[in-house]
């Protein structure tokens, strides 16, 4: 095998295909909603963290658990990089008519990018936090919510920070 490229071979590189069952699949006997999502800091340095919290509400009559994901995407980048890429998950159990806030730290290397090497690059991207992937059709109802933060500074080796 000569060609190691990942694009067409798993599913953070299928391009507009969806997998049959991504990440998160499945339904429950309760509903979920998300709401507040909030990063922090909106702007950050090349090789900060974003702090990032976000509420979930069972406004269901049944208690229950939902797996809470958190999605990165790229708007621009030097190299090919996946659609969106799972960077936190948590399971979290919340009893019926209750709320719970969830914090999460996404660090400094998942934003990294490969080429050649490690590197981290300046731009746009989007977060997104909710119980499957972005644009996942499903039957049950689920939301997802995102927001964009920029990130500033120089490219640079990912060692480098």
């Amino acid at each position: 095998m000569e060609n190691y490229t990942m694009e067409g071979r798993t599913y953070r590189y299928y391009g507009q295909e969806s997998p049959l069952y991504p990440f998160g699949y499945g339904l429950s006997y309760t509903t979920f909603q998300y709401r507040d999502l909030v990063l922090s800091p909106p702007v950050l340095p090349i090789c900060a963290n974003l702090s990032v919290s976000v509420v979930l509400a069972n406004t269901g009559q049944r208690d229950g658990e939902e797996v809470v994901q958190l999605y990165l995407r790229w708007e621009q980048s030097s190299v090919p990089v996946p659609r969106w890429q799972l960077v936190a998950f948590r399971r979290v159990a919340v009893p019926a008519g209750r709320e719970t806030k969830l914090s999460f730290q996404v660090v400094a290397e998942q934003r990294a990018v490969w080429a050649q090497g490690w590197h981290l690059e300046p731009g746009t991207l989007t977060l997104f936090a909710g119980g499957q992937q972005p644009g996942q059709q499903t039957r049950a109802p689920s939301e997802v919510l995102s927001a964009r933060f920029t990130v500033t500074g120089a490219a640079r080796p990912l060692r480098g920070c």
